[in-house]
């Protein structure tokens, strides 16, 4: 049951389910947490005026401490559910966690696909309001920003491995949600405070919006574009920035993604051939972040590259990225990320499922193809970085080769 409440009446305890007003005229990235003392104080001294307060959801203590005003006194109660994350959807959520706030793989996958389903949508909406006219409303992905960080946060590379397996008619939208993870991840990776975290993942997530401009006869041509169609496409990243200005976004750490993502540290991207020093640490972020979904991704002109495969690629193009944020990123994704075709020392081909953080060398993988053989054998998880194992990976396979499709079966949970 959601509360309106005053924020003067408001106490630890509670939680907020969000916060009444113009979602860029207060100083809080979360629209909904639970509330400490610190965070009563930081309300009742911002602008915020009446918050919603989700009474199923806040702990009000055994002995009944916690004084929630009465409807009379507060407001009117609103009986509508909560969008998301559900009340069900939050109860799995607690179930899955571990001691140490991580999850494991599998319990995060079903979850990464909801988000990504429900991201989809979002982002999907968000273009079509655009090409009606109606401008952007970036208000309404801050649900859909919790859970892309907090699903990085339970497990780091669950969300980025499910987002990767989008189809070309996806791709658009479900990109959007890809990049925003990414950089999330990347953000952790480099232990960035949580404002810039939630910057990176916010920036990821609206980057492409000026692509909601473009005539989707271009957008989604399956052929090679002609000079004159690339020249309408280099500019969707001066569209999106003026939308996002727009649409209330201020955070220039945000719009200078969604104009810039394009740029190479050598000066040889668009729109505006930046460098270097002129490229902003988030911005240089998200040129990486951009690339390894884009290429990793089944497009309307192309079948995604092996995400070991497009690191190694990547790595190698010299002035397209700065080198030690390309560093980072590979650490945060692994050398061999989840899903990449690998040939190990056997003789064997397997696919990997899982990092191991001691090693980015030695992941978990699923045995399922014998070369020599030339036939499927039957499916065998190995630690590569377990003591006695002394299986390698020698070399990483490209799934096409091999007449490989649906790769994802031999790894998804």
């Amino acid at each position: 049951m959601l509360q309106t409440v005053d924020v003067a009446d408001l106490r630890p305890g509670m939680y907020v389910h969000k916060l009444l007003g113009p979602w860029m005229q207060h100083p809080f990235w979360r629209t909904s947490f639970l509330l400490d003392a610190e965070r009563v104080a930081e309300l009742q001294d911002s602008g915020v005026e009446q918050v919603l307060v989700d009474l199923s959801r806040s702990e009000l203590g055994g002995d009944g401490d916690v004084d929630v005003p009465t409807p009379d006194a507060a407001g009117p109660v609103h009986a509508e559910p909560a969008a998301m994350p559900s009340s069900d959807a939050d109860a799995e959520r607690r179930r899955v966690i571990v001691t140490d706030g991580t999850v494991s793989l599998a319990s995060e996958i079903s979850r990464a696909r909801r988000i990504c389903d429900e991201g989809r949508d979002a982002v999907e909406a968000m273009f079509r309001e655009v090409r009606l006219g109606r401008g952007v409303d970036a208000g309404h992905v801050l649900p859909l920003l919790d859970e892309i960080t907090g699903s990085v946060d339970r497990h780091p590379t669950a969300l980025v491995s499910v987002a990767r397996l989008k189809d070309a008619d996806s791709y658009t939208y479900l990109h959007s949600v890809a990049v925003g993870a990414l950089m999330a991840m990347l953000a952790r990776q480099l232990q960035l405070p949580e404002d810039q975290v939630r910057e990176a993942a916010l920036g990821g997530l609206l980057h492409d919006m000026g692509k909601a401009m473009l005539p989707l006869e271009v957008l989604n041509k399956p052929g090679k574009l002609t000079d004159d169609e690339f020249a309408i496409v280099r500019q969707h990243p001066v569209h999106g920035e003026r939308l996002l200005r727009d649409g209330g976004i201020t955070q220039e750490a945000v719009l200078h993604i969604a104009r810039h993502h394009h740029e190479k540290v050598n000066g040889a991207g668009y729109p505006q051939r930046l460098s270097g020093a002129e490229l902003p640490l988030l911005t240089r972020m998200s040129a990486i972040c951009d690339v390894y979904d884009a290429i990793t991704s089944n497009r309307p002109y192309k079948t995604g590259w092996d995400p070991a495969e497009s690191l190694r690629r990547m790595a190698s193009w010299q002035g397209h990225f700065d080198e030690t944020l390309m560093k980072s990123f590979v650490r945060s994704v692994g050398i061999y990320p989840i899903g990449a075709l690998v040939r190990l020392s056997s003789e064997r081909l397997a696919v990997v499922v899982e990092q191991n953080p001691a090693t980015l060398l030695a992941p978990r993988v699923r045995v399922f193809y014998s070369v020599r053989l030339r036939k499927h054998v039957l499916m065998t998880d190995l630690d590569l970085a377990t003591a006695g194992e002394h299986e390698r990976i020698v070399g990483v396979e490209s799934p096409e080769k091999w007449g490989f499709r649906d790769l994802e079966k031999v790894w998804l949970p």
